[in-house]
C-alpha cells in the first residue's frame, strides 16, 4: 500500500468519506438483487392463470434460482478471492440481468410446458449468475470498513432486501398490473445492465481509489479493515489461496464449530427471507383474499420494518463495541433479541383481521432484520486470505434455505389447502437461529488458517 499517494499534505489530514459512497453502490446494486429475485413472486399469480402452473409445481420452479446459487458458491468465492469483487461482480451483474430480461420471452415459446421448462432454465441460470453478489459485498466491506462500523455496513447492504421489496414490489405490481408480467422483467433488466456498468466505473479498491485520503486509508486499515491494493497484491492473493491447501481451506472452514454454527443460523435466517420472497405475496392473495396490486402495497409494509430493523440491528451492534462490549455480545444480542421476535409470524395463523395479520407479519420482519447481522459475523471472523471463500460458504448454507423453504411450503399449501403449517415452520426455524448462537457459537473472532 503506498501511504504516499497523496501529495497534498492538508489532503491528506482530511479523512475522505469515500467508503459511504462504495456502501451506497452495494446497496442500489443489493436491492436490484433482491428485486430480480423477487420479480417471480409478484408475477406469479398472473403466470399461474397464464400457464397453468400448480402449487407444487410453482414451489419447484421459485426454487430452481437457489439450486444454481447454492451450487455456484464454491466457485464464486474462490473466482473473487482470485480476481477480486470489481471484474467478478461486474460479470455477476451484467448476466443476472440478461437472464432476467429474457424471462419476459417465455410466452413466445407456445406450449405451456415449454414455458415452464424455459422459466426454470432461465431462474436457474440467473441463479448461477447471482452467486457472486453477497460473498462480494462482504469483501468489500471488509476492505473498505473498519470493525466499529462494519455491523451497520453490514446492516445497511443486507436490508437492501427490504428496501427492495418497499420500492419494486409495488412499482412491479403495478407493471403487472397496468401492463402485465412481461414488462417487470423487461423493466428490471435494462436497469440492471444499466447497473453493471456504472460498477465498472466507480468500484476500485480503497489502496488504488483516486479520491481515498491518507487519512481515510489509515482510518480504515487501523480500525480492522483488509486493506489491499488490487494491483500490487494480486499475486499475494493468489499465493495465499494456493498455500491455503485448497480444498483443505474448505474442510478447515466447515470444521470449525464457530464458523458451522454462523452457517446453520444463516439457513435458518433465510428461511424467512424466502418465505417473504417467494410465497408471501400469493398468501396475501389466495389466503387473505387480496389482489395483486393490494398484495404488493401491503407487502411493502413489513418491508419497511425489516429495513429498519436492519439498520437499527446494525447500529446497535457497533454502538455496543463502542461502549467497550466484546465482538461476541455486541452480535450475539442483536442475533439472539431479534429472532426471538420474529417468532411472531406463528401468530398470524391464530387471527383473523388483515391488520393484525400485517401488524403481526411487519413485527416478524423488524426482528429478522435487527437479527440478520450474520454478514458482518462473516466479516469479523472468516480468514483474511479467503474472505471470498468462507463468505461463499456460509451463502451457501444460507441459501439451501432458498431451495428448501418454496418447495416445503408448495407441500404444506398442496397437502392442507392452508398456509397454517407454512407459518409453524418459518417460526420455528427462527427459534433454531437462536439455538444456534447461543449454544453453537461461542465466542466471535478471527479464524487463522493453517498452512497446507
Amino acid at each position: 500500500m503506498d501511504m504516499s499517494r497523496t501529495a497534498n499534505p492538508a489532503d491528506a489530514a482530511t479523512r475522505t468519506k469515500v467508503r459511504y459512497a462504495i456502501l451506497l453502490l452495494i446497496f442500489l446494486i443489493t436491492t436490484l438483487n433482491y428485486a430480480d429475485r423477487a420479480t417471480l413472486s409478484v408475477t406469479g399469480s398472473a403466470m399461474r392463470t397464464a400457464f397453468s402452473f400448480d402449487a407444487i409445481r410453482m414451489g419447484y420452479i421459485f426454487s430452481a434460482f437457489s439450486w444454481a446459487y447454492v451450487l455456484s458458491q464454491l466457485p464464486a468465492g474462490w473466482l473473487l478471492d482470485r480476481f477480486g469483487a470489481r471484474r467478478v461482480y461486474a460479470a455477476s451483474i451484467f448476466l443476472w440481468s440478461l437472464f432476467t430480461l429474457l424471462q419476459s420471452s417465455i410466452g413466445l415459446l407456445g406450449s405451456a410446458g415449454a414455458a415452464v421448462a424455459a422459466l426454470f432454465v432461465l431462474r436457474f441460470a440467473m441463479g448461477a449468475a447471482e452467486s457472486p453478489a453477497f460473498p462480494a459485498n462482504a469483501k468489500v466491506v471488509a476492505s473498505w470498513f473498519p470493525t466499529n462500523e462494519r455491523g451497520t455496513a453490514s446492516a445497511i447492504f443486507n436490508a437492501a432486501q427490504y428496501f427492495a421489496a418497499v420500492v419494486f414490489t409495488p412499482l412491479m405490481a403495478w407493471l403487472t398490473h397496468a401492463f402485465g408480467w412481461q414488462a417487470v422483467y423487461v423493466v428490471m433488466g435494462a436497469i440492471g445492465l444499466a447497473l453493471a456498468v456504472t460498477w465498472l466505473k466507480v468500484m476500485k479498491n480503497p489502496a488504488d481509489h483516486p479520491r481515498v485520503s491518507r487519512a481515510e486509508l489509515e482510518y480504515i486499515q487501523n480500525g480492522g479493515g483488509v486493506v489491499t491494493g488490487h494491483n500490487g497484491n494480486k499475486n499475494a492473493r493468489s499465493n495465499a489461496i494456493e498455500n491455503a491447501g485448497g480444498w483443505s481451506l474448505v474442510r478447515q472452514l466447515l470444521g470449525n464449530r464457530m464458523l458451522l454454527g454462523v452457517y446453520l443460523a444463516q439457513y435458518c435466517i433465510n428461511v424467512l427471507t424466502y418465505f417473504f420472497l417467494t410465497w408471501f405475496p400469493i398468501y396475501l392473495v389466495q389466503a387473505r383474499g387480496m389482489t395483486i396490486l393490494q398484495a404488493g402495497l401491503v407487502a411493502s409494509l413489513p418491508a419497511i420494518c425489516g429495513f429498519s430493523g436492519g439498520v437499527l440491528g446494525g447500529v446497535l451492534s457497533d454502538g455496543l463495541i463502542r461502549r467497550g462490549c466484546s465482538l461476541t455480545v455486541a452480535r450475539k444480542v442483536p442475533i439472539v433479541g431479534g429472532m426471538l421476535l420474529s417468532v411472531s409470524i406463528i401468530g398470524c395463523n391464530y387471527v383473523s383481521t388483515d391488520w393484525i395479520v400485517v401488524a403481526l407479519m411487519s413485527l416478524a420482519f423488524f426482528g429478522k432484520g435487527i437479527g440478520a447481522l450474520g454478514w458482518a459475523v462473516v466479516a469479523d471472523t472468516s480468514p483474511k486470505e479467503a474472505l471470498g471463500l468462507s463468505g461463499a460458504i456460509f451463502n451457501m448454507f444460507g441459501n439451501v434455505a432458498g431451495i428448501v423453504t418454496p418447495i416445503v411450503i408448495g407441500y404444506l399449501v398442496a397437502r392442507t389447502g392452508s398456509f397454517n403449517g407454512a407459518l409453524v415452520f418459518v417460526g420455528a426455524n427462527a427459534l433454531l437461529t437462536v439455538f444456534s448462537y447461543l449454544v453453537i457459537v461461542k465466542d466471535i473472532k478471527r479464524v487463522e488458517l493453517r498452512r497446507a
